[in-house]
């Protein structure tokens, strides 16, 4: 599967993004999908995933309750929407599948990833 994320800009510290994940081929429904996140100097974490059906997610700490995962496979389609935006949310945004769970946090457990769309919070 081929991911490609868009969506990303400069925004004001509180307002909202919202980035997407297109994914080409027909099994796109297989994968479980996961966004990161490499701010600069740091090294590439955990944002949020979600699970085949759509109806499981998970976040990391410090975006959970300002962001949302969710998925179209209709479309091959995965979004991000980042609410009240916080300056250090500043970081190249890549989304990310795999075959397994779901509950996969590390980079190394997913195969497919999409070049990264970057994301400025201005303070």
């Amino acid at each position: 599967v081929q991911l490609q994320a868009s969506g990303g800009g400069l925004v004001q510290a509180g307002g909202s993004l919202r980035l997407s994940c297109a994914a080409s081929g027909r099994t796109f429904s297989s994968y479980c999908v996961g966004w990161f996140r490499q701010a600069p100097g740091k090294e590439r974490e955990f944002v949020s995933t979600i699970s085949r059906s759509g109806t499981l997610t998970d976040y990391t700490d410090s975006v959970r309750g300002r962001f949302t995962i969710s998925r179209d496979d209709a479309k091959n389609m995965v979004y991000l929407q980042m609410n009240s935006l916080k300056p250090e949310d500043t970081a190249v945004y890549f989304c990310a599948a795999n075959s397994g769970s779901y509950r996969y946090t590390l980079k190394s457990n997913y195969y497919y990833w999409g070049q990264g769309t970057l994301v400025t919070v201005s303070s």
